[in-house]
């Protein structure tokens, strides 16, 4: 997806649309074609179209024709007060009995859907609030945007009203009005409103790029690993070499791998500063820790070139991880239980304190005596010791022993480390700075994380020197082999905007420092982006970013202890992520993120990341997998069957609750490059509950839940590749799970269902093609993946000609079982050039044996002659 040739700096002057704006604000009354939206709408609230507001941007000439043609359906609202303030609240107005959608923070970091039917079911901090409109078969989204230097973001109002809340982040930084605090659109089709919405916005704003204008990592067409659940804290050189190397023996090349939090040199305040932070294992511990050096910490530093390939390796033992993490998770249930008794008025805590002191002198001893430090002597600095030890020698070891591994990502907070830089520890001006946290945030779940920072404060790199940070951290990690970096903890920097001109101001800098140095060190593409689910990310730090994640972490067990979370917060990631698509894969890339392949919901898990559009990867500890599951997800090179589109709610999931009322099931669409894709998902059984303002079990919805497919509900007009393939006639419908094969038409009934709890069907539509009066052809693709028609590289059709033959060439990726519909049997098949045997019965399966050639890429030529 490569950028446009326009130059980025062109500025192009609006023309006057010659339609009259769709919407009218008058009489109290924000009304769209007559039918009022917002009634009761306060004097102080204005409407200017977008033609109005917009004359020029530096968006690519085809962008900026495309979004002159429609900006007769959007506009921007305002309102003004009469004092200035640092943050500012006011009623948009009101609406009941309508239908809504809604993207709003249920932390700082992460966003998640919620609908309702009024402006006070929305939540506090909603990103974007969608109406529903079926008085003239239209959909209406309000979008809060940024002002100068000022944000937006949605909130509940009493009686329906919608509120919208624009704040500085500082209390210097002061406003009483604005003319386009947030923005409004109406489309016939929600997927093309989202599109032309954001559209609009980079035109309007130009300060984040749209996804079509930007590359992406190559890394979103293969299989990786993530260090993360495998070993938290614990990370070290020799088990990420044994991580990537049962991968590698077990048949799947891992094709990058993500290095994630343990690998920094961190330090907690009040340590001997020339020292790392010892014995960590959990996040939470280190969240009050500052970096203390801009490399690599001690365990990866005293790693020495080609030990893991010598005689005697360092050594490793598989089952300490899990025993220390283990461990660690009793000390952190023994220290909530100790902060909820303290939260309740309980004085004597002794029986907590002793069994806290009991695990972390278990834990201590778990981890064993102090490590071995490198010696010092002989070469001190000079090259060849850089050549021979630490960083640059591990990845330059791993590339050489695993042949297919392309890319390797470290982890890193926004701030450098969760408590941000140490002041004086390197060449940067850090400051302490005390964190506040916003009055909105208030309104979200209680985090670990954010209690932790408030706790520790940031030791925040002044904004001026935001580029040199940056720069200073990634140049270093190019130079020793590293492709690119997962960057999280991104919006600590709302907390901390006081003395720095503001929320707006202070992510401006940050994101240009961090946009400057992605350009410059990891070729503009490698770095994927999270905990970053808030419009400051999205409007302001993503005119270089291609790629993020689209939900919250994924949770191997409830935080909380309850043993059935382990099921319900499976479903509610893939909501967060299916939901969360629709705005943010406008912008970047949509991830949805690891998970482990022998998780009690692992098969669930996959069989949304099949068809979810983007990477694939795991966070299997050592000795953790289920590689039958993994290869029905990754071809033996590390690659994947990737669809081509990111995945999405289907339209009739979109004012539906599919985690707890009961009765729908999360349904998801995308496309092959020769049919489309609808992935059912019973997720039922969890969510958001406004008074308690956390996320919950609802057990009684975890159970069976009846639903229905249709092909009409795949959008194929949303990508103009696909949208022939929605014309057909007929298609073959191939159910992974089931193995099931069939023909249904447009007009035929929906096909029904009955997905189990925590389970999930994926239904491939294949257009059926008419090859003469009497044979019809479709390929299904291999079926030992969950995406088996991703399988598909080429598809050609010859009819009849010279020959008066018809047949059918197909260029397939991937070892295994090939299935397609076929009425009549073929008189003829050939496989790589040679004529090849293949099973053809009644009700129209044709199936095939297929290799995996390495030397051919695992893609073999097939012929059928009819």
């Amino acid at each position: 997806m490569a950028p446009p040739n326009d130059p980025v700096n062109s500025s192009f002057t609006v023309l006057k649309s010659d339609k009259d704006n769709l919407f009218d604000l008058s009489d109290g009354k924000l009304s769209l074609k007559n039918v009022p939206l917002l009634s009761e709408v306060p004097s102080n609230v204005s409407f200017k179209s977008f033609s109005s507001l917009c004359q020029s941007s530096d968006a690519p000439l085809p962008l900026f024709q495309r979004v002159q043609s429609i900006s007769f359906k959007g506009g921007f609202l305002g309102f003004s007060k009469e004092e200035p303030s640092n943050r500012l609240m006011n009623s948009l107005g009101k609406f009941s009995h309508r239908g809504c959608l809604s993207i709003f923070r249920f932390k700082t970091w992460w966003s998640t859907q919620w609908v309702g039917s009024s402006g006070s079911d929305l939540q506090m901090e909603t990103q974007w609030v969608l109406l529903d409109v079926p008085e003239i078969r239209s959909y209406v989204l309000i979008v809060p945007i940024i002002e100068g230097k000022f944000r937006s973001a949605l909130h509940p109002g009493t009686d329906g009203h919608v509120m919208i809340c624009a704040e500085s982040g500082s209390t210097q930084v002061k406003a009483s009005s604005f003319d386009a605090i947030a923005y409004v659109h109406v489309s016939e089709n929600p997927y093309n409103l989202m599109k032309e919405a954001y559209s609009a916005l980079r035109v309007h704003l130009n300060t984040f790029r749209l996804l079509e204008e930007k590359s992406i990592p190559p890394l979103v067409n293969k299989f990786g690993w993530c260090t993360w659940d495998a070993f938290y804290l614990t990370v070290e050189p020799a088990g990420v070499w044994h991580g990537v190397k049962e991968f590698s023996d077990g048949g799947i090349s891992p094709r990058f791998v993500i290095i994630d939090d343990g690998w920094q040199s961190i330090n907690l305040d009040g340590e001997n500063p020339h020292e790392d932070a010892k014995n960590l294992v959990l996040g939470g511990t280190q969240m009050t820790a500052r970096l203390q050096r801009l490399d690599e910490c001690e365990k990866f530093r005293k790693y020495k070139a080609g030990s893991m390939l010598g005689p005697n390796p360092p050594p490793f033992d598989p089952k300490k991880p899990k025993m220390l993490i283990s461990k660690a998770i009793e000390l952190e249930h023994v220290e909530k239980a100790r902060d909820k008794a303290t939260q309740s008025g309980v004085t004597d805590l002794s029986q907590y304190e002793l069994q806290i002191e009991k695990f972390k002198q278990e834990l201590n001893e778990m981890f064993g005596g102090g490590e071995e430090t490198i010696s010092t002597q002989g070469c001190g600095s000079c090259s060849c010791k850089a050549e021979s030890f630490g960083m640059k020698a591990f990845t330059k070891d791993l590339r050489e022993n695993f042949k297919g591994l392309d890319d390797i990502y470290v982890w890193h907070a926004l701030c450098g480390a969760w408590g941000g830089v140490k002041p004086g520890a390197t060449h940067l001006n850090s400051k302490i700075v005390p964190c506040e946290v916003s009055p909105g945030l208030d309104g979200t779940m209680t985090d670990l994380a954010v209690v932790k920072i408030v706790e520790g404060s940031i030791g925040l790199v002044h904004p001026d020197q935001a580029d040199d940070f940056y720069d200073s951290m990634h140049s270093y990690l190019s130079r020793v082999g590293i492709t690119g970096v997962k960057v999280d903890v991104i919006h600590t920097l709302e907390y901390v905007s006081e003395e720095y001109g503001g929320r707006v101001e202070l992510a401006k800098a940050y994101y240009k420092g961090l946009s400057k140095s992605l350009s410059k060190n990891f070729n503009g593409t490698g770095l994927i982006s999270s905990m970053q689910q808030c419009n400051d990310f999205f409007l302001l730090g993503t005119e270089q970013i291609s790629i993020g994640r689209v939900g919250d972490d994924f949770w191997f067990q409830d935080p909380n202890g309850d043993p059935n979370g382990v099921y319900w917060l499976q479903g509610v990631h893939m909501i967060h992520c299916a939901y969360n698509s629709m705005w943010m894969g406008q912008i970047i890339q949509p991830d949805w993120d690891m998970f482990q392949s022998d998780h009690l919901c692992a098969k669930f898990h996959a069989g949304s990341r099949a068809i979810c559009g983007g990477p694939i990867y795991v966070s299997d500890s050592v000795g953790g997998h289920d590689f039958d599951l993994l290869k029905q997800l990754v071809f033996p090179d590390g690659t994947i069957p990737k669809c081509q589109h990111f995945a999405l709610p289907t339209r009739d999931c979109i004012f539906k609750n599919p985690l707890f009322d009961g009765k729908t099931i999360l349904k998801i669409w995308n496309f092959n490059k020769y049919g489309g894709v609808i992935g059912a998902f019973n997720c039922q059984g969890a969510g958001w509950d406004p008074k308690e303002q956390r996320i919950k079990g609802y057990s009684q919805c975890y159970k069976p839940m009846p639903g229905s497919v249709h092909v009409s509900e795949i959008e194929w007009d949303q990508k103009k590749d696909a949208a022939e393939m929605g014309e057909a006639e007929e298609y073959a419908v191939y159910l992974s799970k089931a193995e099931k094969l069939f023909l249904t038409t447009p007009k035929s009934e929906a096909i029904l269902m009955t997905i189990q709890p925590s389970t999930f069907e994926i239904f491939s539509f294949v257009p059926i093609k008419k090859l003469n009066l009497t044979t019809k052809f479709a390929p299904i693709g291999v079926t030992d993946m969950f995406n088996s028609g991703g399988a598909i590289q080429v598809l050609e059709y010859n009819e009849g000609g010279a020959t008066g033959k018809n047949n059918v060439k197909i260029k397939i990726k991937g070892g295994g079982n090939f299935l397609a519909y076929s009425n009549v049997s073929p008189k003829k098949c050939c496989l790589n050039g040679a004529e090849a045997g293949f099973e053809w019965s009644g009700d129209g399966k044709l199936a095939l044996k297929l290799p995996w050639i390495e030397e051919a890429g695992g893609i073999s030529d097939v012929a059928f002659i009819f």
